[in-house]
Formats: structure tokens, sequence, C-alpha cells
């Protein structure tokens, strides 16, 4: 399916969008001095596309009855959410650095009510699409129109509740066709690569044998994200999965594709490449190098 209204200037302005994200994600992680990297880099242009594209939304609004919703499962990756709500309007950019810090609203994982924006509390890994599938059916019961938005990681899928939650969502029946799950298949998780800990594939057809409608697509692309959520609005049967391709530190070569960056930030991640007291200013010049020299904005 080909995008009838995404102009080639608007992609251009989402993809720099998705640079600054990564800017002000990797600010937060270094002032931080903890939280993760690989994820929330190679999330970063399916977060601009949902936020500034494809969700149903409104900062002022953030309660708004009849907003779509997405909920984060592998809430790990939250400095990704964090920073996209923040240059979406949902509080304010100076809070950013704030991350992890003693009393602040920006914890280690996304808790429901601290922060506007924040749909649902996650931590342990592999419940998302169960609190997804119970919003959507709340909505069809309703009649409402929003639809719900599930990320996963990859990693999660070890997970057996996922898997009931899985086969739950697709029984015939219940047609949760407004229920999109964004799977990011970076192919790693904190112990390993994923195909060595536990083996996932064939990721796709697992999903077709449970009743969904499956998509795989570039998470890079950000005009294949926006044609995939429009095939995924085409589906009145089934729920949809979109398996998204990613590389786990995206913009920052010293880090991308290495799954010891999992859980490790700037500063004290390995130092094969750039000596961890280096670790974040290089990741900064890279980021603003590929931006355009993109100065921050909230210094």
């Amino acid at each position: 399916m080909t995008s009838t209204h995404l102009h080639e200037d608007k992609i251009k302005l989402l993809e720099e969008k998705a640079n600054r994200i990564r800017t002000t994600l990797i600010e937060m992680l270094v002032e931080a001095g903890s939280g993760h990297s690989a994820g929330p880099l190679g999330l970063a242009d399916i977060f601009t596309a949902m936020y500034f594209h494809i969700l149903n939304h409104d900062p002022k609004k953030p309660d708004w009855e009849d907003r779509d919703r997405l909920i984060l499962s592998n809430g790990h990756v939250c400095p990704v959410q964090y920073s996209t709500l923040a240059h979406a309007g949902y509080f304010s950019l100076k809070e950013i650095k704030t991350l992890r810090k003693l009393h602040s609203k920006l914890q280690g994982h996304p808790h429901r009510g601290a922060l506007p924006g924040i749909e649902t509390t996650s931590g342990p890994l592999g419940l998302g699409l169960s609190q997804a599938i119970g919003i959507a059916l709340a909505g069809a019961m309703d009649n409402k129109r929003y639809r719900t938005y599930c990320i996963t990681s990859d990693g999660e899928h070890d997970e057996g509740n996922h898997w009931e939650a899985v086969m739950y969502a697709g029984k015939e029946g219940y047609k949760l066709n407004k229920l999109t799950v964004i799977v990011d298949r970076n192919n790693i998780q904190i112990d390993g690569y994923t195909e060595e800990v536990m083996p996932l594939e064939p990721l796709a057809e697992k999903y077709i044998a449970n009743n969904w409608h499956v998509l795989e697509v570039d998470g890079h692309n950000i005009e294949s994200i926006i044609d995939a959520t429009n095939e995924a609005e085409a589906i009145f049967e089934k729920p949809t999965v979109i398996i998204a391709h990613t590389i786990p530190g995206k913009g920052i070569d010293f880090i991308e594709g290495d799954y010891r960056w999992h859980g490790a930030p700037p500063g004290k991640g390995p130092e094969e490449i750039v000596p961890h007291k280096k670790q974040g200013e290089e990741a900064l010049r890279r980021l603003r190098t590929l931006g355009g020299e993109i100065e921050s904005e909230h210094n």
C-alpha cells in the first residue's frame, strides 16, 4: 500500500524529528548515568511516526476519551517514549534531564499517572499485550472508534504470558480489528542475540497460526511504517501485527547492532571503539552530524 498524502517534505521533517528525539534521549541517558541505549535508539523512527503522524491524539488533552491508545510493553525503552512525548508537547523539554533521578516523574519504567500521555504502568516483560487487549476490548464493547497500539520487544516473546495474549486476541469472534501490535525485531536482548538465547523464528508464521494479520517492514523507513498502519486499519476481521526490523543503537555506529548496549548508557558501554569518558560526547556528535548539526533544544 502506498500513502497518497505523505509528501517527501513531510517524510524529511519526520526523519529530522526522529534524529532530534535520538539526540534528546542520549542527553537524558548521559545525565542519568543509567538506562537503556540500544532499544530506544532503534525505536525512534517508529515513535516519531506514531506521535507525529499516525496517532489521533492531543497533547493538550491527554485524557481525551476518543484518543488512540499506545501501550509500551517493553518499558525499559522508555527514554524514547519520554523524549517523544516531550517533543510532542506533553511536558516541557526542560524536565527531560530528570530521568531516573529521585522523585522524578521520568522513572526507569513508565508509570501511569506520573506523566501525561503514559497509558499504562510497565515493568515485567510480556504483560503489555494483555493490557492492550483489555483496552481494545473495552473500546469495542463501548462502540468507540479509537485504535489501540502495543509496542513490544522481540526478546519479551520468550514470555509465555505474551503468547497466551496472542492466542486470546486472535480468537475468532473477538474481532479485535482495532488492535495493532508493533514488534521491535532488533534481534537482541540483555543476554545476547535472540536467536542464540531463545530462537523466535519463524515469528511471522506463529502469529499467522494464531489468526493474526501479519506485516513486515523496515522499522527505520517512516513511510513504510505509516503505510503498514494504514493497511492495519483496513483489516476488519482480526488484529494486526507489524514486525518492524530495526537496528539496535540506530544512528550511532559504535552502538549499532551490539547487544552489550541493551542496558548500558553512554559512559558505561563497551570500550573497544570509544572509551567511557568519550562515549556521551561522541554519541551526540554523531547524531548532530547525521542531523545537520542539530543543536540541543533545552540546554
